[in-house]
């Protein structure tokens, strides 16, 4: 049977307007080196380390980059009324001149090999499709500077070519690099960064290629797996059906979408030869189908007895996905948003074990985050990678607060071992507090702080619909 769906409205609290100013703390405990007037060429310096070991992995960073220029293009509002629009700004600016000063970087991936003390050797992994999105929605961003977001726009568009070119997956090869991160496919990442392209810079091919039937199958986007409906680091599926859903949902004569009333996964079948319209029409829908599977009145997902979706089946380290799917979420519906304020509610402390996973938010929260700059005292001593190690298995509180660090969270069952020798339950990365961040901001807050900015997506894109 399909037919609308009706949600109860759920009375839940939004979370604390400005928090993401405290979420966003965590990108400075991850910089890593020193921008001077001369810039930064091909030795590495700037960007982010990934987590706690001192360790850059572009993969990951590109998505965590993407998803925090998304946030600020459709809540851009609520950022001024936090006075953290120029913060946040500063933050995505760091990581683009790491790229945009790399001679490399349309080449090579460089990657610090893990086991470091403490040579810096680097690793290459010749993929780089991820890196266009980055740049391309950055621009955006940077609208006003025009100079700076043309030289964005440049960058992306020559790393799109590049890994169209030379295609394959991040982590191919057996590079260390597939260890921590490793890329299942690159054909999601294709559609990520061509849909980014399109929005950067209104340019119909990248619309046409990424609406190509083919191409969308390939990137798994109307699959209709609940694995493939989930927004990561290594699955942008559901992240690029939303963007293109945009266009077609901007129209004020688009009609509710209809889906099946059933458990489970819908597959969307497309027939070939479809027009980019129909294509449009389709990643709105798919966005719907994921969407709507979230709240519990559908069985689709497992929950905790605490309520705590899990998006990962039970997987360790599952925040990750809560707060992407909350972002996604708070641009597909108010009612929906409502739902996923119960789960940044969990993550705030509003759990069985009654610990905020957000650092230096709440009581208790993590003692033992597994990090190295919060674990090892600052006492100007420089510790090397194995010397720290004493540190890491110390039965000590960790004697810095990494403010703002989201970690990894609890298991199944709610459980949480605060123990700093168990990554799986006290890691905080920066993807984790990407989410994190365009979650809260998009959840927080009154309607005069600002809602969903309808127009800033779409200054580079022809009107559809132009008036007669």
């Amino acid at each position: 049977m399909a037919g609308f769906i009706t949600l109860q409205h759920i009375d839940a609290s939004p979370p604390p307007f400005n928090l993401h100013k405290v979420a966003l703390g965590f990108f400075k405990s991850q910089r890593y080196g020193k921008f001077d007037s001369s810039g930064i060429t091909n030795d590495l310096l700037g960007g982010y380390y990934d987590a706690g070991d001192a360790i850059k992995f572009h993969f990951p960073a590109s998505f965590n980059m993407t998803m925090l220029s998304w946030s600020v293009i459709e809540y851009r509002a609520k950022y001024e009324a936090a006075g953290e629009l120029n913060h946040v700004k500063e933050i995505i600016k760091w990581a683009r001149e790491k790229i945009q000063h790399s001679k490399k970087i349309s080449q090579h991936e460089p990657v610090p090999f893990m086991g470091i003390d403490y040579d810096r050797p680097v690793q290459e992994c010749t993929s780089s499709s991820d890196l266009a999105a980055e740049m391309a929605d950055a621009s955006i961003v940077f609208k006003d500077n025009e100079e700076y977001s043309k030289k964005l726009i440049h960058s992306a568009i020559m790393i799109f070519k590049f890994s169209r070119q030379y295609r394959g997956r991040y982590s191919a090869g057996g590079v260390e690099a597939g260890w921590f991160y490793n890329s299942t496919s690159y054909w999601d990442e294709f559609t990520w960064s061509g849909a980014w392209l399109y929005y950067a810079t209104g340019n119909s091919s990248y619309l046409k290629l990424v609406t190509t039937t083919g191409l969308g199958k390939q990137a798994g986007i109307f699959r209709g797996t609940l694995d493939n409906s989930l927004l990561s680091w290594d699955n942008m599926p559901a992240g690029t059906a939303k963007i293109f859903g945009r266009r077609t949902s901007s129209r004020t004569s688009f009609e509710p979408v209809k889906i099946a009333l059933k458990p489970g996964p819908v597959n969307i079948t497309l027939k070939s030869g479809v027009s980019y319209e129909e294509m449009l029409r389709a990643f709105h829908n798919q966005t719907a189908v994921t969407i709507y599977s979230y709240p519990p009145i559908f069985s689709s997902w497992n929950r905790t007895k605490g309520r705590l979706i899990q998006l990962n089946h039970g997987r360790p380290q599952p925040l990750q996905y809560v707060t992407n799917a909350a972002f996604l979420a708070s641009l597909f519906s108010n009612c929906l948003s409502c739902w996923f304020t119960w789960m940044i509610d969990y993550i705030l402390g509003n759990n069985p074990q009654k610990m905020s996973y957000l650092v230096g938010f709440g009581s208790p929260y993590p003692q033992y985050v597994h990090h190295r700059g919060a674990s090892i005292p600052k006492n100007k001593i420089k510790y090397s990678c194995k010397r720290g190690w004493k540190w890491r298995d110390s039965s000590k509180p960790n004697p810095n607060t990494l403010v703002g660090a989201m970690v990894a969270g609890p298991d199944k069952h709610d459980g949480f071992h605060d123990v700093r020798s168990n990554y799986n339950y006290t890691v905080p990365t920066l993807h984790d507090n990407a989410g994190l961040v365009a979650a809260l901001v998009a959840l927080s807050g009154k309607k005069s702080t600002g809602g969903i900015d309808k127009s800033t997506i779409f200054t580079e894109v022809p009107l559809m619909f132009p008036a007669p």
